[in-house]
């Protein structure tokens, strides 16, 4: 299902790029149990956070506490969503299962099927004396971030900066009130796409040339400009 960095645990933040290091360790995820869940769409967020690992399956990320999803105990973070009503969505990048989830109408009922990955490396604990080298480097830092794109491979990029992290957390709040769901990484693509824009009308060129499906509002639009904007003067 996918692979990760440094860890055995089922952690959405450590999924595998596109780059590995040499001092870098790999887990393997495999399928498990396969899950159908009929859930009540009570709010227009369900509280899900979606990633993919580039390679056409999409998984739950986050689940937001107290939020619809987060009552429903079988619903876990790491389960691939395999299709939502019987629309089958292997082959759909996050933001597009994103963008399903939220067109959901609320007060109605729909049919998600998942796979979660087995858990058969629960059992293994990091050993106490094994994370360094012989010369005293510190393996597995970690300190790389996924960064997923519509167009190209997903890799291992350096951590953003203050002002990027600022920026990303303030889109993602725009993120949740158009669109109802939380996506740390369609807010980090849209960040990217505007930090280097010199004006509103350039940006909304270029989110629509990339994320065009999304056909974006131009009032959120220009939020989202804004947001980035003040980021980079560190009024948010």
């Amino acid at each position: 299902m996918f692979c990760t960095l440094n860890t055995h645990k089922v952690d959405m933040d450590k999924l595998l790029g596109g780059q590995i290091g040499l001092e870098d360790f790999i887990f393997a995820h495999i399928k498990g149990q396969k899950k159908e869940i009929i859930v009540y769409k009570g709010e227009d967020a369900l509280g899900l956070t979606i990633t993919d690992n580039g390679a056409g399956y999409a998984f739950i990320k986050r689940i937001r506490e107290g939020s619809v999803i987060h009552q429903i105990q079988v619903i876990n973070v790491g389960d691939m969503i395999e299709s939502i009503n019987g629309h089958r969505l292997i082959g759909c990048r996050h933001y597009e299962v994103a963008k399903m989830l939220k067109e959901l109408p609320k007060g109605k009922e729909f049919t998600i099927r998942l796979i979660e990955p087995l858990k058969a490396f629960d059992m293994i604990s990091q050993r106490s004396g094994g994370s360094r080298s012989a010369s005293g480097i510190q393996l597995g830092t970690g300190r790389g971030t996924l960064r997923l794109r519509s167009k190209g491979p997903a890799t291992v990029e350096e951590l953003p900066s203050a002002f990027e992290e600022k920026a990303i957390e303030k889109v993602d709040d725009l993120l949740e009130s158009y669109m109802g769901i939380r996506d740390s990484e369609l807010a980090a693509t849209m960040v990217e796409l505007g930090k280097d824009k010199k004006n509103p009308d350039e940006f909304a060129e270029a989110l629509d040339e990339t994320l065009g499906d999304f056909a974006f509002p131009d009032e959120f639009v220009f939020d989202v400009w804004g947001a980035i904007g003040d980021a980079k003067v560190g009024r948010v």
